[in-house]
């Protein structure tokens, strides 16, 4: 993955501080190195031996989840343990959001849906920089940036918030408010070389528009996938 030489570059630029102490010697691990300083446990040859970094990768889950129970009341974490214990693939997909600046949780939809989506607060920070597709990747002959952030997310096995679903991510916290998040245009709007992006500034959540070979230092995107346990 794009990200896997680059995480280590962060370390000295974030803290992050427990409000509470964490039932685990694993996870208490997985924070003093966790979200964007996770990828220095890859470092260690242990992470790599079967099993380990998914018990690790699902570890860090539950304290994610225990601790923001406001994204998805009413649900126990005994069910989604279970779930990825059986799936692990998603596991494998939440350990790329995690690598890559997401921190991923599950969020209850308006509709009772579940999904695991990017949830830092600020729009993941190694996926910036990023075109919308590479459609507008291969029009921009000037400066091209390093991909694009449809790409990305196909690569990733996952799919850009919708307007709706990033307004109701926005439901439950404050997000984006120094950064911006790519989401999922419609076609009439793409096809005219336009793309959009949100982000919260003012207590409010904004939706712009671009044109689709932007990028910014400050814009990335945010991607989920359906939860189906």
């Amino acid at each position: 993955m794009w990200f896997r030489n680059k995480g280590v570059d962060l370390l000295t630029n974030r803290t992050k501080k427990l409000t509470q102490k964490p039932k685990t010697n694993i996870a208490k691990k997985l924070y003093i190195y966790g979200n964007i300083r996770y990828p220095l446990i890859q470092r260690h040859s242990s992470y790599h031996k079967s099993g380990l970094r998914e018990h690790i990768m699902i570890e860090l889950l539950k304290h994610r989840f225990l601790e923001s129970i406001a994204r998805h009341p009413n649900l126990d974490w005994a069910v989604v343990e279970k779930y990825l214990r059986n799936n692990p693939k998603d596991i494998q997909k939440l350990q790329l959001m995690e690598e890559s600046g997401g921190e991923p949780d599950l969020l209850q939809l308006g509709s009772g849906e579940l999904i695991f989506c990017d949830c830092s607060k600020e729009s993941p920070a190694l996926r910036r920089s990023l075109c919308y597709d590479n459609e507008a990747l291969s029009l921009r002959k000037k400066n091209p940036p390093a991909g694009s952030a449809m790409a990305q997310a196909d690569q990733m096995g996952l799919e850009l918030l919708t307007e709706s679903l990033y307004r109701q991510l926005q439901e439950t916290g404050e997000y984006d408010t120094k950064t911006s998040s790519w989401i999922a245009t419609p076609a009439t709007i793409r096809s005219l070389g336009g793309a959009l992006f949100c982000e919260r500034r003012y207590d409010t959540v904004f939706t712009f528009h671009n044109g689709a070979d932007s990028y910014y230092s400050v814009r990335g995107w945010r991607g989920f996938f359906c939860f189906k346990g």
